[in-house]
């Protein structure tokens, strides 16, 4: 939210000038009610995705009402980024994460178990040594990949990149970027805890393989960026 409303004031004098002699929009007035409604449907009945979301309703509604389609047309990108502020349904978290923890399970015990460690796997279980650690929902990457989603949405229009293949294709495999910075993650948490004990896995060392996910990951984002510009 803080970066959509960062956004919305730099494009502010665009805005602005966009709705320069625009008359309001009367279609703003339907799509108000149906942000107050969510907004009350959501907070009544404790549901985050219409709460948060009717938020989006609401300032377009408002925009239409006061600038016009013009004026909130320049302002599209701050309102498109604010989907990432909507949590996700809970059928959609819990139908995805367990196939995406077997998968983070999965690689992360074939590439270890190649580089020669003694590791097995049950389920979403790694046992290395003596030590078994749990892919957690946390681990799954979900939240991860959503995150560094938003994070490429945003780079994308900070680099004013107007070739629609190259933000599509780069959109894409953001994905894939995302899942992999996460499968080193858990191998780090898994070496950690086999070289040193799972005290020190669990420690600041859990909390610091968050941070080197999010490095991996914009490190890859970048050099993919770096090589479709070759080729796009």
């Amino acid at each position: 939210l803080g970066i959509s409303c960062w956004l919305i004031y730099t494009n502010w004098s665009a805005m602005l000038g966009a709705s320069y002699g625009e008359k309001p929009s009367a279609w703003g007035w339907p799509i108000f009610v149906i942000g107050l409604l969510l907004y009350a449907l959501g907070r009544s009945q404790d549901i985050l995705l219409f709460e948060v979301g009717s938020v989006i309703w609401l300032l377009i509604g408002i925009g239409l009402l006061n600038l016009g389609p013009k004026a909130l047309k320049a302002q599209w990108f701050a309102l498109f980024f604010m989907l990432f502020m909507v949590p996700l349904p809970g059928v959609v978290v819990d139908t995805v994460t367990m196939p995406m923890k077997m998968a983070v399970s999965y690689v992360a015990e074939h590439v270890l178990f190649w580089a020669g460690y003694p590791i097995g796997r049950n389920g979403v279980i790694l046992q290395i040594g003596q030590y078994m650690l749990l892919v957690a929902d946390a681990c799954a990457g979900l939240n991860s990949m959503f995150t560094l989603e938003a994070l490429g949405m945003l780079y994308m229009n900070l680099m004013k990149y107007t070739n629609v293949a190259r933000n599509a294709a780069l959109a894409i495999l953001l994905i894939p970027i995302a899942f992999a910075a996460n499968i080193v993650r858990v191998m780090i948490l898994v070496l950690v805890t086999y070289h040193f004990g799972d005290e020190a896995g669990q420690g600041f060392v859990h909390g610091f393989a968050g941070m080197v996910l999010f490095m991996v990951a914009l490190v890859m984002m970048l050099v993919v960026d770096k090589v479709l510009g070759l080729f796009i």
